[in-house]
């Protein structure tokens, strides 16, 4: 059954479900999974997620909109502090909250400090990462969790996709009756501008792992197509070597990976700019979107 964007039919359900955790959990992961395809970055670096990322899955009958948000943590910069916001920000109007913890690492203080804000009556817990550990240790996770007294637990591997499918149908079961909210063919929406910049932060984190400076920002500041012109942002000069690479080595792989998931014929031109302290400054913060 069809449904007019924003107006209620009869028996259409529709609503909002918010993806939470500590950073690394496989929030990330997990969206790309419940939608079938790649809406937003993923790495095991914590801080990959850095604003609300909207997907949206549409069945006949229902749609289901899915955000994932930066992780929870205790923050120690200007820019730790809005992710946070940003991350609690989506729980006052969602439908379902999807609160993931890690079946691997156990759960911990960080944990509580995230559940702690969570509503109690609209959360479910999910114990991912499951396919790393054997089914005692997954047990022993559920009985743990089991004392912040959230409504329904589920353990999976977004990785894999184990759980995943029961879990999906939990949460597209708890929709209320409500209207469309985005055009059948959409699936998420993130501008293109927005993901070409964070598909080459995302190769950044993955080429140089270690030795990046977990202050990098990416943004596109040029979009005439095919041409793309995208800055990465460091802090301090030794950082923009370290980016560059040994005569432009890592750069000209990083621009290579990002070209491989941008349509045929598409021209990338990567610059490395100091923008010092920016994760510090407000209105740095500002002009990054963050």
């Amino acid at each position: 059954m069809s449904s007019v964007i924003g107006e209620v039919s009869d028996g259409y359900r529709s609503g909002f479900v918010t993806i939470v955790g500590r950073p690394n959990v496989g929030k990330s992961t997990l969206l790309n999974r419940f939608l079938g395809q790649k809406v937003t970055i993923v790495s095991d670096k914590p801080q990959t997620t850095r604003t609300e990322v909207r997907g949206v899955l549409t069945r006949p009958g229902l749609q289901a909109v899915f955000c994932d948000t930066p992780g929870i943590h205790k923050p120690r910069t200007l820019l730790g502090e809005r992710l946070n916001r940003t991350a609690r920000a989506t729980l006052g109007d969602m439908d379902v909250v999807l609160f993931l913890v890690d079946g691997e690492g156990g759960i911990g203080r960080g944990d509580e400090f995230v559940a702690a804000g969570l509503p109690v009556e609209r959360t479910v817990l999910v114990v991912n990462k499951a396919d790393r550990v054997g089914r005692d240790r997954v047990a022993e996770q559920l009985l743990k969790a089991s004392g912040f007294g959230f409504d329904e637990y589920f353990p999976i591997s977004a990785k894999t996709g184990e759980g995943v499918e029961a879990l999906l149908e939990h949460v597209l079961g708890r929709l209320p009756e409500g209207p469309q909210f985005y055009p059948d063919d959409m699936v998420t929406d993130v501008p293109e501008a927005f993901w070409v910049a964070e598909l080459v932060r995302e190769q950044l984190l993955a080429i140089m792992r270690e030795e990046l400076p977990h202050s990098i920002a990416t943004r596109v500041t040029e979009w005439e197509w095919p041409r793309i012109r995208c800055e990465i942002l460091v802090e301090r000069d030794s950082q923009k070597g370290m980016v560059i690479g040994k005569k432009g080595a890592v750069l000209k792989q990083v621009g290579i990976a990002a070209r491989a998931q941008l349509p045929e014929g598409a021209f990338l031109e990567l610059v490395v700019r100091v923008d010092k302290d920016w994760q510090r400054r407000s209105r740095a913060l500002d002009r990054l979107g963050y």
